[in-house]
Order: C-alpha cells, then sequence, then structure tokens
C-alpha cells in the first residue's frame, strides 16, 4: 500500500486492520483467502484513488472514495468466517452484510451525515448486476467509480490465478464452480448482447471466465478502460478458455467494445 494513500482516514484504516486481524486465527488455508481480501482492498484503494487523481477529484472527494473503497468489502470476512465462500447467491450479499457492520460499529462517526449517507450507498451498490436505475449525482458517480476500481482489481487477482495456479485450486476464488466442458447459452445470449452476464446463468468455470470478460460492458470512465487495455486481462482469460467458435465470437465483441473506447480502430 503506498504510503500516502489513506491520508487523512488514519483512524477507520486502524479499524480495519484490527478487523480483519480478528479473522486470521484460523487455519492457513482459509487465513490465506482472508489476506486474499484485505489484499484486495487495499489494492482497491490504490486503484480508485489513482483513477480519481485522473478525473480530476478534489481532495475532498478522494477522500470519499477511498474510504467507500477501503470498507467496500468489510463484510467478506463475516461471510468467509459464516460460510466459507465468498459466493453470495450461495451465503448472503456481502456488500449489505459490510454495511451491517459498518453501522454497528459506528465507524463513519467521523463523517458528516451526506458523506455517510454516500459511502453507504456506493458500498451497497459496487456488487450489483448493474447500477441502479435512477439514481442520483453525487452518489451515481462514487458508485461507478468504485465499481471500476473493484473490477479492475479483481481482474488482476482472477488473471494472476490463472496464469499461476499451475493445476491447483482455489475454491474461493473459482466461487466453488465445477470445471466442466463448453458454456451456457443464456450467458452467450448475454454477451452477444452487451449485456452484463447473469450470475443465475453461470453454471461452470468457462461461464465465470466468461462473465469477467463481460465485465468490460459495465466499465464507466475512460481511465479504466485505458488500464484494461494496457494490463492485457481480456487477452489473459481468453488464453484460458477453449478454443471454440462461440467463445471467439464473444472475445472479439469485448475486444471491439474496449478498443472503441480507448478511441482506437475496433
Amino acid at each position: 500500500m503506498k504510503t500516502h494513500a489513506l491520508q487523512g482516514l488514519e483512524e477507520i484504516t486502524g479499524w480495519f486492520t484490527g478487523y480483519v486481524r480478528s479473522y486470521k486465527n484460523v487455519r492457513e488455508s482459509d487465513r490465506r483467502n482472508v489476506v486474499l481480501k484485505e489484499e484486495h482492498t487495499f489494492r482497491v484503494c490504490e486503484e480508485i484513488l489513482e483513477l480519481g487523481g485522473e478525473l480530476g477529484l478534489t481532495s475532498s472527494a478522494l477522500r470519499l472514495a477511498a474510504a467507500a473503497a477501503l470498507l467496500h468489502d468489510v463484510g467478506r470476512f463475516e461471510q468467509y468466517a459464516r460460510y466459507k465462500t465468498f459466493a453470495d447467491e450461495k451465503s448472503e450479499d456481502h456488500a449489505r452484510l459490510s454495511v451491517e457492520t459498518l453501522r454497528r460499529h459506528d465507524v463513519l462517526r467521523g463523517f458528516s451525515d451526506p458523506d455517510k449517507t454516500l459511502i453507504f450507498r456506493a458500498i451497497e451498490c459496487h456488487n450489483r448486476a448493474s447500477l441502479p436505475p435512477g439514481e442520483k449525482e453525487p452518489a451515481l458517480f462514487f458508485i461507478k467509480l468504485l465499481r471500476d476500481a473493484d473490477k479492475l482489481d479483481i481482474w488482476r487477482v482472477v488473471t494472476d490465478y490463472y496464469r499461476l495456479k499451475n493445476g491447483a485450486r482455489n475454491s474461493a476464488v473459482e466461487l466453488d464452480l465445477p470445471d466442466t466442458p463448453g458454456f451456457s447459452e443464456e450467458v452467450r445470449a448475454d454477451l452477444v448482447n452487451e449485456r452484463i452476464v447473469d450470475i443465475a446463468h453461470v453454471r461452470n468455470l468457462n461461464d465465470f471466465k466468461l462473465l469477467q470478460i463481460g465485465w468490460i460492458f459495465d466499465i464507466n470512465f475512460p481511465p479504466t478502460f485505458r488500464r484494461v487495455r494496457e494490463r492485457r486481462y481480456l487477452e489473459t482469460i481468453r488464453g484460458v478458455l477453449p478454443e471454440t467458435d462461440g467463445i471467439g465470437a464473444i472475445f472479439d465483441g469485448a475486444m471491439r467494445r474496449l478498443l472503441r473506447e480507448c478511441g482506437l480502430p475496433a
């Protein structure tokens, strides 16, 4: 974590670190998954501050964005302790659990009521299938920013995992999905129509990887698109999918969207 990244948020950073520590006295395989989410959290803070800086946010707006990033996955730790999974559909909504935890511990007591409302709203919506309809500014902006920063690091986590797993599997990363052949027609239809994949349509690991490619249809800001292209996230995921015409066409559509948003010929 960059030393300057959370300046002005020392109190809640200290609370977060202590809170996560309380979940680490477990067997090593479970501890690794706790640390996975802790490290993800701090990287999302870095991503959101860098994106916000490029977008010209004021220091006070950056502070709100960083607070939302720092706290967005607090519910993950209790979720994993209770259910041994990060799959919301097999346990409970981790964003809602995050907000409940923050309210119970009064973590945002140093913020004004309007700022608390904004941070809670960004956290509540960061994992939804799509942006909440009718949402008003400034909450909508911060929801979009957190969703972009979160996806950037989840892409980093999964692509590193796909590159390095060497046959070893982590059910927490793979959401306990079976590694079976083929992919769902419903997933294909979602992506061909440039829609976010409905998690209810995801039946195996191929579907899950296609869902991750499809996140490109849910990105909001030019700096995010540039990072996706520079880091070659989509290409890496394509490299661990089967060589079939159906998947190739899905990937080509996602790349056209990425290149178009980067101002390049598709």
